[in-house]
């Protein structure tokens, strides 16, 4: 039987796998994830493995209505640095 992904890779290739093409991030909702995280995982809840890896700054959780998006880091609206805005702007 084929091992199972780490609760950390199950969300990042939802991600990565159910964004629609222009979008950087999935709806927690209305993408199906929540409903697939529930049966890979045998019940768990999504949200609390969401909002750790977020803590732990591997995603990012942006709240909408209906639900919350998820992106990875990189992706997120609003997750440039300090440093990137300045280099951006020919100030850095």
């Amino acid at each position: 039987m084929e091992e199972k992904l780490s609760r950390e890779e199950f969300v990042k290739k939802a991600i990565v796998s159910l964004r629609k093409e222009g979008y950087k991030g999935i709806h927690s909702v209305y993408s199906g994830f929540n409903e697939a995280y529930k049966k890979y995982f045998q019940g768990e809840n999504p949200i609390e493995t969401t909002n750790r890896l977020a803590q732990e700054g591997k995603i990012v959780i942006r709240p909408v209505k209906g639900g919350v998006m998820l992106y990875l880091p990189e992706d997120a609206p609003g997750a440039s640095s300090a440093d990137q805005t300045l280099k951006k702007m020919g100030l850095g």
